[in-house]
């Protein structure tokens, strides 16, 4: 039941009895078949933890369960939309971002920066960037959205990887993330991204990367 991709903005997935997706609310573009949608604030299989992760990310938008049988086009705004396969680990992906994944994978929520102590909470919270990333592990696939494509960058154990915060799209791997600055605080003031604020990633994996820097 893997997403494929019809084009660079849409993707189409099958449901199958007793088989489940989970979708961004809006993200359902047509269907055929006998298929349901319904409002699903528990957040797939992370249960009740995953709800209050989602609740404290001010994510207060529920998800959508999909189920029955037939074929379901997914999309939504006109973006980008990009594929990953997961065969065990763990896929780091900014809420918003998050289209459509299957059943088969865990959700959770976890803080963004976590790795870089409370100096990165701070400097996240003054980025305005989403504190919060989702998580999904397991055995599956996920289509997430960037505006205007998504290019990734490996990231290797003796060169790590620095994105801007409000390009970051999601990542995967044995990797450590640190947010960090660039300027001292009188130079950060009015600076949301870019040259103040980085997303430091070091480790194995790879980093997804969307080509702008505008919020979905």
């Amino acid at each position: 039941m893997a997403f494929e991709e019809v084009n660079s903005k849409m993707v189409r997935a099958t449901v199958t009895p007793g088989q489940r997706l989970f979708s961004q609310r809006g993200a359902m573009l047509a269907y055929q078949g006998d298929v349901s949608f319904t409002p699903n604030l528990t957040g797939g299989r992370g249960g009740v933890m995953s709800m209050i992760g989602r609740r404290v990310a001010n994510e207060d938008t529920p998800l959508m369960t999909v189920e029955g049988s037939g074929t379901v086009f997914f999309g939504h705004g006109g973006h980008h939309v990009q594929v990953v396969h997961l065969s065990g680990d763990t896929l780091y992906v900014e809420a918003d971002r998050l289209l459509a994944f299957e059943g088969t994978l865990e959700q959770g929520t976890v803080f963004l920066g976590s790795q870089g102590g409370v100096m990165g909470m701070v400097r996240g919270q003054v980025s305005g960037q989403g504190l919060f990333t989702t998580t999904l592990r397991g055995h599956g696939a996920v289509a997430v959205m960037a505006h205007g494509g998504v290019f990734e960058v490996p990231v290797t154990p003796h060169r790590a990887v620095h994105v801007d915060p409000q390009a970051y799209v999601a990542h995967h791997g044995d990797v450590r993330n640190r947010l960090s600055t660039a300027l001292g605080w009188r130079d950060m003031v009015g600076r949301g991204s870019g040259e103040a604020f980085q997303l430091e990633l070091s480790g194995s994996g790879t980093v997804y990367v969307q080509a702008s820097e505008e919020k979905l």
